[in-house]
Parts: structure tokens; C-alpha cells; sequence
């Protein structure tokens, strides 16, 4: 097996697999990884202790150390929404986003254990009964699309939702996979997502950067 396709599979596993310190996993399965692959125990370690638990993929390594610091850098980037949290988040706002107005939104009220102080649970569909019209600078939606937010109808009315809750100029970064199981709606037919500007991410030198993962994993940057 080549190089290349050893990372391919082994990221596959860590995305998979990772998901278990947040899911019903078995006591066994957990217990047999604690003993067998030491990256997990690491992860499951420094979990436990509140450390940053960062997910080893490199769409995560991407945003986490190429994306998040470009968008920071924007000026007047204070006013920021993270939409869908996962064990992997919950060290984003101590790490990344102290100093900003940082606000998470998620469906599941699950997931509240690994959202920001300021936390929505409900549907990016109804942003706009929880702040005014530009509220926002940033606007960061990753891993929401094909994973929950599936129907035509609810994804123009959370695109639509992000446009309107962005100031002027603002930034929207879009997170998906691009497989068919997790493109449920051709992005292109959106017209609430058609009303954005593209804009070029200057470190990736594009407006839609493809992760080198075996999902696809794409990161989208839009203007309003």
C-alpha cells in the first residue's frame, strides 16, 4: 500500500472512529482502542484533563491552522458564529476565538457540552430570531450540510439565515463534503447561497480548497 493511501485510510479511521468519545460506542470497543492505539489514548487523555483535543484529519488541520488564522486576521473581526460543535470544538473558543464575541449554534442539545459560553441549541434555519440583521462578522458553518441540514427548503432558509445576519462585507466559510451521500442538494441550485460573493483565501489560493481526505472535504469562502 502506498503512502498516500496508508494517510487515506488512516484518516477514514480517525474520522469514523474518533467520533466515539462523543457517541454510545461500546465499553469494549472503547477499552480495546485505550490499549491498542496510542493517538486515541492520547486524545481520550487530554480530553479528560479539558486540554484541546484537536481532530487529527487534515480538513481539521486545514481550517485549524491555515483558515482560522486568516479569517482572525480580517479587519473588524469580532463577531463570530461557529455552527456544529463535536468534542473537537470544544477547545475553539479558549484557543482560538478568546478576545472575540463568540457564538455557537447547534441542533442537538447534546452537543451543548462542547459549544462556546454564548450557545444557541436549535436549527441554523432560525438564526434570525436570535439576532438582528448584521449582527455578525464571521459566520464559520462546517460539517452541518449533508449531515442533519439535508432538505432543500431548510438549507435556503439557513443560507438565507447566514446572508442576512452578516454584516456588509462579512465572511462566510462553508464546510462540506463533497461526496454524493453528503450532498443531499446541488449546491449551485441554492439561491439563497448564490446571493454570497466568492472570495479567495490568499494562503489556499482559491475560493474552494479540497482537502486531501477521502470525503472530500471542501471549505467554500463567501463575501456577503
Amino acid at each position: 500500500m502506498s503512502k498516500t493511501s496508508q494517510q487515506e485510510k488512516r484518516e477514514a479511521e480517525i474520522f469514523r472512529a474518533d467520533s466515539k468519545l462523543s457517541t454510545q460506542a461500546s465499553r469494549h470497543s472503547k477499552l480495546a482502542r485505550l490499549f491498542t492505539d496510542w493517538s486515541f489514548t492520547a486524545r481520550v487523555v487530554r480530553y479528560a484533563l479539558r486540554l484541546p483535543t484537536p481532530l487529527d484529519t487534515e480538513d481539521r488541520r486545514t481550517l485549524e491552522r491555515v483558515i482560522f488564522k486568516y479569517v482572525l486576521a480580517l479587519p473588524n473581526t469580532k463577531k463570530v458564529l461557529f455552527v456544529g460543535c463535536d468534542w473537537y470544538t470544544r477547545h475553539y473558543e479558549r484557543t482560538f476565538f478568546r478576545g472575540c464575541d463568540y457564538w455557537t449554534i447547534d441542533i442537538s442539545p447534546n452537543t451543548r457540552r462542547f459549544a462556546g459560553k454564548q450557545h444557541i441549541v436549535g436549527p441554523l434555519q432560525d438564526l434570525s430570531k436570535h439576532f438582528p440583521e448584521q449582527h455578525f462578522d464571521l459566520i464559520i458553518c462546517n460539517g452541518v450540510y449533508g449531515f442533519g441540514l439535508d432538505a432543500r427548503e431548510d438549507c435556503e432558509q439557513a443560507f438565507e439565515s447566514c446572508y442576512s445576519r452578516l454584516r456588509d462585507d462579512g465572511s462566510f466559510v462553508f464546510g462540506w463534503n463533497d461526496i454524493p451521500a453528503r450532498t443531499p442538494v446541488p449546491l449551485e441550485s441554492l439561491k439563497s447561497l448564490s446571493r454570497f460573493r466568492t472570495s479567495v483565501c490568499p494562503e489556499l489560493g482559491t475560493w474552494r480548497y479540497v482537502t486531501d481526505t477521502p470525503y472530500r472535504h471542501t471549505y467554500d469562502f463567501y463575501r456577503r
